[in-house]
């Protein structure tokens, strides 16, 4: 997913949060469909949204702190079963940046068997998701940072939900995200990527990172070995695949 269109989807999913704060305004009675809900309580509201899972729990993490802390040991009470042949829910953590850390605990924990972490680039914020029914999502408000909002509205969830599962689909798996070499998780491994997929010449794509030929060849021989590719066009698939490079299309 482009950066304009992560931009896009998460300004229609602000907008919808705030049109539904306004409608609630005007209403009266009735549960909040979007209500705060502070640093220290948190924990509590993550476990009254789990408590009643069913089919799904999405998770996404962004940093090691409050917020991990609390969905790891919400995370670990679910039951393995409902009953005699009644799986728990599926569980999908999403981990975005240095939260892929965080994840190798959290599955240590969870002995869950319906439960998949994968790793994005993509730019979430800490959000909570179960059964496409109620979320939770960091505000990012507070002075600790870590206030969030408890969001009851369908069409506010239904849209969290989307852009979740947008981002789930384009992210690799945790395993496959620890076997990468640190060679590779680099911005300029990144840049010399796209020169390769933008189908530029040595040359040009040497001018373009401002490095001698020489050096761009050697940085091109060196990810080719380490992707395991034969080939240029090879080693941008495997880059894709891997989560090095965003898809196009």
């Amino acid at each position: 997913m482009h950066a304009e269109h992560v931009e896009e989807t998460l300004l229609r999913a602000r907008a919808l949060i705030e049109s539904t704060v306004s409608l609630h305004r005007r209403r009266t009675g009735g549960p909040a469909p979007v209500s705060r809900t502070d640093a220290g309580a948190v924990g509590q509201a993550m476990e009254q949204l789990v408590a009643g899972a069913r089919r799904s729990v999405s998770l996404a993490l962004v940093a090691d702190g409050k917020f991990v802390v609390e969905a790891r040991r919400t995370l670990a009470r679910l039951p393995e079963e409902e009953g005699p042949g009644r799986p728990g829910p599926v569980v999908r953590v999403l981990c975005v940046g240095p939260a892929a850390e965080s994840a190798v605990g959290l599955l240590a924990d969870l002995h869950l068997p319906q439960t998949e972490v994968r790793v994005s680039e993509t730019d979430l914020r800490e959000v909570l998701i179960v059964d496409g029914r109620g979320a939770l999502v960091r505000s990012g408000a507070g002075d600790d940072g870590r206030d969030a909002v408890t969001v009851n509205d369908p069409a506010v969830v239904r849209a969290l939900d989307l852009f979740f599962a947008g981002a789930w689909s384009r992210a690799r798996p945790l395993a496959r995200h620890l076997c990468l070499s640190p060679r590779l998780d680099s911005d300029q491994t990144r840049r010399v990527l796209e020169m390769l997929r933008e189908g530029h010449t040595d040359e040009v794509a040497a001018q373009e990172l401002h490095v001698s030929l020489r050096t761009y060849r050697r940085h091109v021989a060196e990810i080719m070995r380490e992707l395991g590719a034969n080939s240029r066009f090879q080693a941008g698939f495997r880059a894709v695949e891997l989560g090095l490079l965003p898809s196009q299309g």
